[in-house]
């Protein structure tokens, strides 16, 4: 009798389990029995790893074959167990020593040929084999690069398995025939989703960061309207931009990537994981290191924005943004089920989704940036009358977004229309994303230094009682945000909002403290009702 043991990764949502796979040789008819909860996908690894093995060259044990995966309460799903049943196949047969395999996390799928074909969620495997104590992986070659992201872990990268047992066998490795020059790599295939895209509108790569061309001084005029959007970059909070078609709402969107700050160590290992969960991680790029933007189209479902979907729950627009922007253009098409889904993730900062095949949490700490016109034919507005839209279909239109989602969006501004001198008028243009940025950066350096000791890092972190009873406005500074409350305009989330807001401001203008004036702007800011204090940072009352 022959057993042998190595390790895999389970994945649960965007956390791993390590999961150890046994193999016992027993005297009688050959036979290969899977069993620990495997998917389809998984109980077809026995066809695979039995080629795999044939056509690598090795013996096929002809005895009674029982792998198992352990712990078997937890469902395993996807091909990526693949190279850790064929080495415990192989070290119960004697082929490699059991000893060497006992301490080795394997992940990868098998090729009939035996070449190791890479698989999703790399990333978050191997930093739970990390968190689990392993520190040998065993990953297919072109997804080396993003296992070796991961600190205090020893990566392998094997191209078949070949390779992988004369690495373990301490033979001399076989060098591998090299695909045809000027072919793409078949092996990367399995590091992406079909028609999950660029045009998907679910692209986490921070395009904005590196095309020149988005730059904020080709939006004509909107004082307000960039205004808001430096505030919701410098503090990260939420943003509506409301205005008639063609006023460049989207346009600024599409630049608020490239005004926020780069992400962090930490904070770059998250966005990785969720879109090598999700198969939308670029193969020459393993690490994300700029916000990502997700524009979904108004016809994505609740599953698409939050995530979910048959089997296995895989991550949404929400949580593809983590960390990001997710821009939802066209606000009041989206259905009012997605959108009201919105709620919870925006408060909790992760979504959880219950499926029958169990619960996942996926992160989901974004910016978001609604844009809307103010009715159907979009030409609404108080300065003229060209809508011709009847007072009903403008209610209608404009009660599609209910009001708790609207009262958890920290800014809210009205995109005018383009005027024709404004257009036209040459050698007058906006600030540049470069100079934004840099005050952006300079608030946000401000807030961490504040903050320095606590779990927050940006003013929307900070619960509304800490806010108020640690850090404090200057003396009557608070004083029309709170009659605002008394009279029904705020809600006693809002009053919070307001808080952080001024803050905000505070910091992109060099206050220590919001003042009267800091305070107006962001009630201002909060409402969309003009108070006559100037939009500018920083510009006298």
């Amino acid at each position: 009798m022959g057993f042998a043991r190595t390790c895999s990764v389970a994945l649960v949502g965007v956390e791993g389990v390590v999961v150890e796979v046994q193999a016992d040789l027993e005297p009688g008819v050959a036979a290969f029995t899977l069993v620990g909860l495997p998917d389809k996908s998984l109980t077809e690894s026995r066809d695979r790893v039995r080629a795999a093995v044939v056509n690598s060259g090795g013996q096929w044990p002809q005895k009674k074959l029982t792998v198992g995966l352990s712990p078997a309460s937890v469902p395993k799903a996807g091909s990526g167990f693949d190279l850790a049943v064929a080495c415990a196949v192989l070290g119960a047969a004697e082929r490699i020593d059991p000893r060497v395999l006992a301490d080795i996390v394997m992940i990868g799928e098998l090729g009939l040929d035996g070449r190791v074909r890479p698989v999703r969620g790399i990333l978050p495997a191997v930093l739970a084999a990390a968190d689990a104590g392993y520190e040998q992986v065993v990953v297919p070659e072109c997804a080396a690069a993003e296992a070796s992201l991961v600190p205090g872990v020893s990566v392998l990268g094997v191209r078949s398995l070949r390779q992988l047992v004369a690495v373990l066998t301490d033979e001399p490795v076989p060098d591998e025939v090299p695909d045809e020059q000027g072919r793409p790599d078949p092996l990367l295939a399995g590091l992406r989703v079909p028609g999950a895209g660029v045009a998907a509108g679910m692209h986490g790569t921070g395009a904005a960061q590196h095309d020149h061309g988005h730059d904020l001084a080709d939006v004509v005029g909107q004082l307000s309207a960039r205004t808001a959007v430096e505030v919701a970059a410098a503090g990260g909070h939420h943003l509506f931009l409301e205005g008639p078609p063609g006023a460049g709402k989207t346009m600024l969107a599409e630049r608020l990537p490239s005004v926020l700050p780069p992400l962090d160590r930490q904070e770059s290992l998250e966005v990785t994981a969720v879109h090598s969960v999700a198969g939308l991680l670029p193969p020459g790029k393993p690490l994300i290191d700029v916000a990502p933007y997700c524009a979904p189209h108004h016809s994505a479902t609740m599953q698409a924005l939050v995530g979910g979907g048959p089997g296995v729950a895989r991550p949404g627009a929400v949580s593809l943004a983590h960390r990001g922007i997710l821009f939802l253009d066209e606000t009041p098409e989206f259905s009012s089920h997605a959108l009201d889904a919105l709620r919870q993730p925006l408060e909790a900062g992760h979504v959880v989704v219950a499926r029958s095949a169990g619960v996942v949490r996926f992160p989901a700490k974004f910016l978001m940036v609604l844009a809307a016109n103010p009715c159907p034919c979009g030409r609404f507005s108080r300065t003229n009358d060209l809508c011709e839209c009847p007072p009903s279909a403008i209610r209608r239109y404009q009660a599609r977004l209910s009001g708790p989602l609207l009262d958890r969006v920290d800014l809210r501004v009205e995109a005018d229309r383009v005027t024709r001198a404004e257009l036209t008028a040459s050698g007058v243009r906006g600030e540049s994303t470069a100079a934004v940025a840099a005050r952006v950066r300079a608030a946000r350096e401000r807030a961490a230094a504040r903050f320095a000791g606590t779990p927050w890092r940006t003013n929307s972190d900070v619960p509304g009682r800490e806010l108020r009873s640690r850090w404090h406005a200057a003396p009557g500074a608070m004083e029309d945000a709170e009659r605002s409350l008394e009279r029904g305009v705020l809600t006693a989330r809002g009053l919070d909002r307001v808080l952080r807001v001024a803050w905000t401001v505070a910091d992109l203008a060099g206050h220590d403290r919001p003042d009267a004036g800091d305070v107006a702007l962001a009630l201002q800011l909060r409402t969309g009702v003009p108070r006559g204090v100037p939009m500018a940072i920083g510009a006298p009352a």
